[in-house]
């Protein structure tokens, strides 16, 4: 079995598939899978299409011994659990209204209609039970020279999903080669500006996907060019954010959807509290980027070559993660190649390095008569600072001279 049929092998798609066939409907596999599978590549989820109905869809899983969850019954969806896994299976569905972030849609009991409403070519392919690949708009033949096309005329499927703007350029960094779609590209140009009507949880999800995508730097100068990242983050480095990319490469890195975010778009502060402002970032991201900004600043304009004090300094105070990021941007936005031997050589200490712990604690301070309180903290920070100064020192009389310079004879 080859091709698309491959993503008929799995064992628990069979077994909802024949409790679909209860229905007397047909089913389909749709999308994604169908996509994935004739690429190449192991498809992340399976959906399905159905003439049924969902109430149909559910009572036939529930006969086979299966679990039904009405996660989007509204539209059609239901997501049946078959031995812990999850498959969506939606009704097929006609659109009544769009209005460009939502739609008023009916249910239908056309494959070919429902093909035609879905963005991409490559994304309308449909896989009977029995192995027949379907495919209604030249998807196929789209996937064999990579190239992402919208279905039928760009500007209106646009209009029926703002998203879709992001899909575009998202899809194409992930499978796409060569240039972009002409008339893809043209209408998402003209539809830039109502990016601004998405929630921003969307735009969020869409642009990180987007960033850890394999040809993701080219695809945002792309994008750049074009003006969509201004619209969605203000300001953008592509330059920079393909140094970074490099970068990892050459250190064999996973793409890092947050760093490769700063890379793009972050040079001081501010840029971390606009970022979380127009993405709703987390907490944890938020504080990752404003880490990472502030460090650089500090360090702006530095060549790679640290001494094994500034970086023990750097994993002590900001840690392994943080001066790792931080390292990272430096190198990018520098003019070094990206393999040179002073970043890489920093890069591996803050990587492999066992960062230094302090050996004091605020109740030696207190044992030498520092009241609790602010002159407890004041004290802390300073006894910090020198032991810091001076090298990080383990050896006992050392670090008691230290607690002795701040705390002398039992004094502050």
């Amino acid at each position: 079995m080859t091709g698309a049929s491959r993503v008929l092998n799995d064992p628990k798609l069979a077994r909802l598939l024949v409790a679909l066939a209860a229905t007397g409907c047909e089913s389909r596999i749709v999308g994604g899978a169908v996509r994935d599978a004739l690429l190449g590549l192991e498809p992340h989820e399976i959906d399905i299409a159905t003439a049924a109905l969902p109430e149909a869809v559910a009572e036939a899983a529930q006969d086979a011994g299966l679990k039904a969850v009405p996660t989007g019954v509204a539209h059609g969806t239901m997501t049946i659990v078959v031995e812990g896994k999850p498959f969506e299976v939606t009704t097929l569905r006609e659109d009544v209204e769009t209005y460009g972030r939502a739609a008023k849609v009916r249910f239908g009991g056309d494959f070919e209609q429902d093909a035609l409403r879905r963005d991409f070519t490559v994304n309308a392919l449909s896989l009977s039970p029995d192995g027949r690949l379907h495919d209604y708009t030249g998807g196929q033949a789209d996937l064999k020279r990579r190239k992402i096309r919208f279905i039928g005329d760009p500007a209106t499927r646009i209009a029926e999903d703002y998203l879709r703007v992001l899909r575009f350029f998202r899809f194409h960094a992930a499978i796409g080669e060569g240039p972009l779609d002409p008339p893809g590209l043209h209408a998402a140009i003209l539809a830039r500006e109502s990016l601004s009507l998405l929630s921003r949880e969307r735009i969020r999800a869409e642009l990180l996907k987007l960033l850890i995508a394999r040809r993701a730097a080219a695809t945002i100068r792309e994008m750049s060019r074009a003006g969509v990242i201004e619209i969605l983050l203000g300001m953008d480095y592509p330059a920079r954010l393909e140094r970074f990319v490099a970068i990892e490469a050459t250190k064999g890195a996973s793409p890092d959807p947050i760093a490769r975010l700063a890379a793009l778009a972050i040079v001081v502060r501010e840029d971390a509290k606009r970022l979380r402002e127009r993405l709703r970032l987390s907490n944890a991201e938020y504080a990752r980027l404003a880490l990472a900004a502030g460090l650089v600043e500090e360090l702006h304009g530095r060549d790679g070559r640290f001494s094994p004090h500034e970086l023990n300094t750097m994993l002590f105070l900001h840690g392994r993660a943080g001066a790792a990021d931080a390292l990272a941007l430096l190198h990018a936005e520098s003019d070094a190649p990206p393999d040179d031997a002073g970043w890489r050589q920093a890069a591996t200490f803050i990587a492999e390095a066992e960062p230094p712990t302090f050996p004091l604690k605020g109740a030696d301070l207190v044992a030498r008569g520092v009241a609790p309180g602010r002159a407890l903290g004041a004290a802390l920070k300073r006894l910090q600072a020198n032991w810091i100064r001076a090298g990080f020192p383990r050896d006992p009389r050392r670090v008691l001279q230290l607690l002795e310079d701040v705390a002398p004879n039992g004094e502050d």
